[in-house]
C-alpha cells in the first residue's frame, strides 16, 4: 500500500497529462523553471530533461530526499521550504532573465500562492498551474460572468490567463473527489497601461468587490468613501451606480479608480 501523503497532497499520475502540462510552457532550454510541489516526480523528471535548470520547491522532507537522489544536481535542486516564503527573485537575478513557473497547487493555499505569484511578477515570465477546477473557473472568468471576481481580476492585472485543460479525479493518487484544471498566466502587469497605482488600486477592488451582492456605489460607501463622491466619480466614469463590480472590465475599474483619485 503506497505511503499515505502526509500533506494533503494529490500526486499526478497520468503521464499524458506531464506531458501536456511540460509542453505548456513552452521552449525552457537555457531558462530556470521552478516547479511548485513537485511530489513524486511526474513532472519533474520532464522538467529535468528539457530545462536549464530546475529548482523543485518541495516542504515535505521525504519526497525531497527522494527527488534528490533521481536528478542530476549540476542542474537540478530542491528546495526544501514552504513556497509562501521562497524568494522567486533572488534565482531569476543570479540567472539574469525571468523564470517560468509550474506546479499542481496544494488545495488548502492555492489562493495565497496565486498572490503570491503575483506579487513575484518582476521575476517570471509565465506559469502553467493545475488548481481545483472551481478555482480557474474564477480565474479565467471573464467580466460579467458568474464566476468573475476579486481573485479574477487581481490575477489579470498581473496578464492574461487562459484555460488549458481539465483532468479527472483519477489522473491523481491518492483520488480527489474533484477535478482538476490546467491553466496558464503570462506576466504582463497592466497597472501602467491602465494608468493606475499597483497598491491602491488592489486595494479599491478589494473594497468594490467586498460584498459581492452589493452594488459598487454601496461598497465604496461601506469602505468610507462618501455617497456623493462615489455617485460623483461613478458619473464621471460613465458607470451606473447600480452597476456591481463583476459586471465591469478592468479598463472600467480603472477609469472609476482614477476619478476618485481626482476627488480625494
Amino acid at each position: 500500500m503506497p505511503r499515505k501523503p502526509k500533506l494533503g497532497q494529490n500526486f499526478l499520475i497520468d503521464t499524458h497529462a506531464a506531458q501536456k502540462i511540460v509542453a505548456a510552457l513552452g521552449d525552457v532550454a537555457g531558462l530556470t523553471v521552478a516547479e511548485i510541489g513537485p511530489g513524486r516526480g511526474a513532472i519533474t523528471g520532464m522538467l529535468a530533461e528539457r530545462a536549464g535548470q530546475v529548482l523543485a520547491i518541495e516542504l515535505d522532507h521525504s519526497l525531497a530526499e527522494n527527488l534528490r537522489s533521481r536528478f542530476n544536481p549540476d542542474h537540478f535542486a530542491v528546495v526544501e521550504q514552504d513556497v509562501l516564503a521562497f524568494d522567486f527573485a533572488a534565482p531569476a537575478a543570479l540567472a539574469g532573465k525571468r523564470m517560468r513557473v509550474v506546479g499542481n497547487l496544494p488545495y488548502y493555499i492555492t489562493s495565497p500562492i496565486l498572490l503570491k505569484l503575483a506579487a513575484s511578477h518582476a521575476a517570471l515570465d509565465l506559469a502553467v498551474l493545475m488548481v481545483q477546477r472551481e478555482v480557474a473557473d474564477r480565474v479565467t472568468a471573464p467580466p460579467g460572468s458568474r464566476d468573475y471576481g476579486l481573485l479574477s481580476a487581481t490575477l489579470q492585472m498581473y496578464g492574461p490567463v487562459e484555460p488549458l485543460f481539465t483532468l479527472r479525479p483519477s489522473s491523481f493518487s491518492p483520488v480527489p473527489k474533484v477535478h482538476s484544471t490546467v491553466f496558464r498566466w503570462r506576466f504582463a502587469p497592466r497597472f501602467a497601461e491602465l494608468g493606475v497605482e499597483e497598491a491602491g488600486f488592489l486595494r479599491f477592488l478589494r473594497q468594490a468587490f467586498a460584498q459581492k451582492r452589493k452594488t459598487l456605489a454601496n461598497n465604496l460607501r461601506a469602505a468610507g468613501v462618501s455617497h456623493p463622491a462615489a455617485l460623483s466619480a461613478l458619473a464621471h466614469a460613465g458607470i451606473d451606480p447600480t452597476t456591481r463590480a463583476e459586471a465591469l472590465p478592468l479598463e472600467t475599474l480603472a477609469a472609476l479608480w482614477r476619478e476618485m483619485q481626482l476627488r480625494g
